[in-house]
């Protein structure tokens, strides 16, 4: 337990809380548990889908309407559409139908104005913001109370790998309408302090904010290795992928190339419960005659059955044009699973550069993805010893509990300097 005198009042910003909407939802949950394991007293403030916290920590929701995700008419209420009117709505409104996506600033303009009230009854003593980089931070920041921000990665290479993909002007156009990069250079810099997931990131930070990497705090991600851990199944499949397949920068368009390059005995299975019947995979796999080589799973996992469902597999991948972590390659490892990545982002960090654990090929290279494939594939043996030396990686390097004795320390300096200043 952390001594009653260091005890912190955390506000947890999340815009998007879920786990199953990525790293951040299941950064916010663990590490809001960490925290408050550790004695702190951690307020989540979330958008939906919200997160599933531990018992004892407080959850504070943060509306949204998700207009962008509707055409229209279908955005307007049908009840009480005049609501649209109501400002925080309008600009919501406003900026999804210019092609912004709205969901942070709108997160940070509505907890701005719900600010007073929150901080006069909790007393918050820090902030620590999850991805979101609103202009409601530096608010919430000039109010009194330090804001220290997570970065899990600069949307800035999500731009960049749009572009790399795709690089007609119509969606290069869109593409730069879609993220709000201009703010969130804007509040970055002018915040409390800076951490991250990986030195990559760091890294990338420095490229797009100008923030020196030395300032950038570098926390690893945790993995559960309690939830995620071998399970005794029968060997379905060679190969498993697990991720978004119409983001393109998970680089499955790649994946699949690579697999039409190695023997015919070698199958795969795409774990994805948002497959498009008229999407990128299902074409992909008519194009290339992959028919036979590729299951689908394509509905949404429990945890539980997401676990079960890596050990059906002897090797996972993770083709990525970038990560700022990884959580599907570590959760893999976890699991047992020897790791076939690019060298991108933070996947060295992850997976290692030894080739004990899994082996780097560089992003976009599918003949060279294509070899890494046969050989680990082609040796159940070599693959099943990998996979051991990848959960002892994860066992002792990326624990959730060092994460959050390491965000603890870094939010008391923040509280200590503000406190001097």
């Amino acid at each position: 337990m952390t001594p009653a005198h260091s005890r912190l009042r955390i506000a947890l910003l999340t815009y998007r809380g879920n786990m199953f909407c990525g790293g951040q939802g299941i950064y916010a949950a663990y590490i809001a548990r960490e925290l408050h394991r550790l004695g702190h007293e951690v307020h989540v403030i979330a958008g939906p889908p919200l997160p599933d916290l531990e018992p004892g920590i407080p959850l504070h929701v943060i509306p949204n309407h998700n207009y962008f995700g509707l055409k229209g008419r279908e955005a307007l209420p049908a009840e009480r559409p005049l609501r649209t009117l109501f400002p925080s709505h309008l600009y919501e409104y406003g900026l999804s139908r210019l092609g912004v996506f709205p969901e942070m600033t709108a997160f940070g303009l509505r907890l701005l104005v719900r600010w007073r009230a929150l901080q006069r009854r909790h007393r918050f003593d820090v902030v620590l913001d999850n991805q979101s980089l609103s202009w409601g931070l530096l608010g919430i920041q000039a109010s009194g109370v330090p804001v220290a921000a997570m970065v899990h990665h600069p949307l800035h290479i999500d731009r960049h790998a749009d572009f790399a993909i795709d690089p007609r002007f119509r969606r290069k156009w869109k593409r730069t309408l879609y993220f709000p990069l201009l703010m969130q250079q804007v509040v970055l810099p002018r915040l409390a302090r800076t951490l991250s997931v990986s030195h990559a990131s760091a890294h990338e930070i420095e490229r797009y904010f100008g923030i020196p990497g030395k300032q950038v705090e570098v926390v690893y991600n945790g993995t559960d290795t309690e939830i995620f851990r071998p399970v005794e199944r029968r060997k379905e499949t060679d190969l498993i992928f697990v991720g978004r397949t119409e983001d393109r920068k998970k680089g499955i368009t790649f994946l699949l190339d690579a697999l039409a390059r190695t023997p015919e005995n070698i199958t795969l299975k795409i774990v994805d419960g948002r497959i498009p019947k008229a999407g990128l995979v299902p074409g992909k796999i008519r194009e290339l005659g992959l028919e036979k080589r590729v299951m689908l799973l394509e509905r949404m996992l429990s945890v539980p059955e997401l676990v079960a469902e890596y050990s059906t597999a002897r090797v996972a991948l993770a083709p990525s044009f970038f990560e700022g972590f990884g959580f599907p390659a570590s959760e893999a490892m976890a699991c047992g699973l020897p790791v076939i990545a690019t060298g991108s982002g933070a996947l060295p960090e992850v997976v290692g550069s030894s080739g004990d654990a899994g082996l780097l090929v560089p992003f976009g290279d599918s003949a060279a993805l294509a070899e890494a494939i046969t050989q680990l594939a082609g040796d159940p043996v070599r693959a099943a010893r990998m996979g051991a030396a990848a959960r002892r990686r994860i066992e002792q390097a990326f624990s959730w509990e060092e994460a959050g004795e390491r965000t603890a320390r870094v939010l008391e300096e923040v509280v200590r300097a503000h406190r001097r200043s």
